[in-house]
């Protein structure tokens, strides 16, 4: 005999059910020919929001033809990881990113938290995982899909704030990057590009409501954001590290500046100069491209858009 406590266990599945096709229905709306994730700030061994997020990413990905995701830094929290074998591949990385559709290309960035330990280590995890590709610490790829192009132009950022540089002991490698010979890769990369669409990604903001030290906002502003000003190819900036989703325009700038939030743990945030929204909703973020449209949806831990950055030709 049924009993009215098994009849309402069976709705409330019926409910999740309908409420997960309904949300599924949803994403599928956004899609466009060219479609990915943005995700940073990842690494807590799958506790607080992390796991949650990973398992809605790869909802999406089942509903949208997802390409591939960048990660934005700091996929390791704490100290970064020693070596290519360091039990936190698997218990940040690759058993909590598990959904069979997303195994697929991973384009990473070394995090501030990358830089407390072995960064060659996460480049050359290259060599073991074949969804993650990071070829070098800065670096570009072009991704196409039915004749839209967008250029992922790839950052290392902490190299390029002095606060980095200086701390020689707790980021040991940051001092011994070559900054100028970045900065130098990144204006003949922006010179060169014609694609449709010019996305640069760096962990650290250029601009963002924050408490932390002011110096890393403005070494980029002046290492960084006078390139990507000085060519008019630039429709975003995308970084992380900041721990909440935050959009800024800054007058007589075209580039739309987004800080994605934390797909684990997140940060208070208020509005700054120039903040079109902000959120301290833990999540993602889908980016979806055609020929005459991009968007940036922010994704929050159930899968709701919270709030979309649109760039028109």
């Amino acid at each position: 005999m049924t009993t009215m406590k098994q009849i309402g266990i069976t709705f409330i599945l019926l409910l999740v059910t309908v409420a997960s096709f309904a949300q599924k229905e949803t994403w599928s709306t956004l899609e466009k020919p060219l479609n990915f994730l943005l995700g940073n700030d990842l690494g807590r061994n799958g506790y607080y929001d992390q796991k949650p997020i990973a398992d809605v990413m790869g909802q999406m990905a089942e509903s949208i033809d997802i390409e591939f995701v960048v990660a934005a830094g700091d996929v390791h929290h704490f100290e970064g990881v020693r070596s290519t074998s360091d039990p936190l591949w698997m218990t940040n990385y690759e058993l909590i990113y598990s959904h069979p559709d997303l195994m697929i290309p991973w384009y990473p960035i070394l995090g501030n938290h990358e830089y407390r330990s072995n960064t060659q280590a996460v480049i050359d995890y290259s060599n073991v995982s074949a969804r993650w590709r990071m070829p070098a610490r800065y670096y570009t790829r072009v991704e196409e899909s039915d004749d839209i192009t967008v250029r992922l132009v790839m950052l290392d950022t902490a190299p390029l704030i002095d606060k980095y540089r200086k701390d020689t002991e707790d980021y040991p490698d940051a001092g011994k990057q070559d900054m100028d010979k970045q900065l130098a890769w990144l204006d003949s990369v922006l010179t060169a590009a014609q694609e449709d669409w010019v996305l640069v990604v760096g962990h650290h903001p250029i601009y963002a409501d924050t408490d932390k030290k002011e110096s890393e906002r403005t070494d980029l502003q002046k290492r960084v954001n006078s390139i990507l000003l000085k060519h008019k190819n630039v429709d975003m900036y995308l970084c992380g590290h900041i721990h909440n989703f935050q959009h800024i325009r800054k007058p007589g700038s075209p580039i739309d500046y987004i800080v994605n939030t934390s797909g684990s743990l997140t940060r208070k945030v208020k509005p700054t100069d120039g903040t079109q929204f902000c959120s301290d909703a833990s999540g993602f973020s889908l980016i979806t491209a055609d020929k005459k449209e991009l968007k940036l949806h922010l994704i929050d831990k159930e899968g709701k858009v919270v709030y979309t950055v649109t760039r028109n030709k």
